[in-house]
């Protein structure tokens, strides 16, 4: 099972996931947010930084402004935790791997959330809906995704905790973890926001490996 470590800010910390069993490191690039990456490293420090995928987390910002960092860090993938557009999603996507991200609260009906997107994004992101944007800190109900038509791979985040192993376990044998491609970690696992403690990342990884 994949993990995306998100929200890094230390560059000794990023240097260490893989070692760990992490596949992804996720850095935020929304200026609003505590783990604002920029406030912690440079363009040339991410640039540099070759040991992992690196997955750009924006919200709501210019094409522009998104594809110039995906040159200057050497982004692989860009992942769109906004209010996003489906034709804003196809120009960054002609460009680089996109994952759009969804917060999701009870009722929502997640087919009609991503057929608009289908064909312009690679994957998607299931996150729990909160105020304002960004990750909450939250769990959601996972059976949500069951009997859904998703249609693409996904990432699987929204409050994933240390001891959630068994549970995510369990998850991955169901009808709805078809299209599972990794399990996104942040808060969770800090003892500040954007310092991770990699102790806890470590035995997680391991125990779901």
């Amino acid at each position: 099972m994949r993990v995306k470590v998100c929200g890094m800010t230390q560059l000794n910390q990023v240097d260490q996931l893989e070692k760990l069993g992490a596949t992804f490191a996720g850095f935020i690039f929304y200026p609003r947010s505590p783990r604002y990456v920029l406030r912690y490293m440079t363009t040339t420090q991410l640039k540099k930084e070759n040991n992992i995928n690196k997955v750009g987390v924006f919200v709501n910002a210019g094409a522009d402004e998104v594809l110039q960092m995906v040159d200057e860090c050497r982004l692989h993938m860009v992942q769109l935790h906004g209010d996003e557009t489906p034709k804003y999603c196809e120009k960054i996507s002609d460009y680089v791997s996109v994952v759009k991200a969804f917060r999701l609260s009870d009722n929502d009906s997640i087919e009609w959330m991503v057929k608009p997107y289908m064909d312009v994004c690679d994957m998607f992101l299931f996150d729990t809906m909160g105020v304002g944007y960004g990750g909450t800190g939250k769990k959601f109900d996972w059976n949500l995704l069951n009997n859904q038509k998703i249609g693409k791979p996904y990432f699987l985040s929204g409050g994933i905790e240390p001891n959630d192993e068994t549970a995510l376990k369990e998850f991955s044998k169901s009808d709805a973890a078809k299209g599972l491609f990794a399990i996104d970690i942040n808060s969770q696992f800090e003892s500040s926001p954007g310092v991770k403690d990699l102790d806890k990342v470590s035995k997680f990884i391991s125990r779901i490996l």
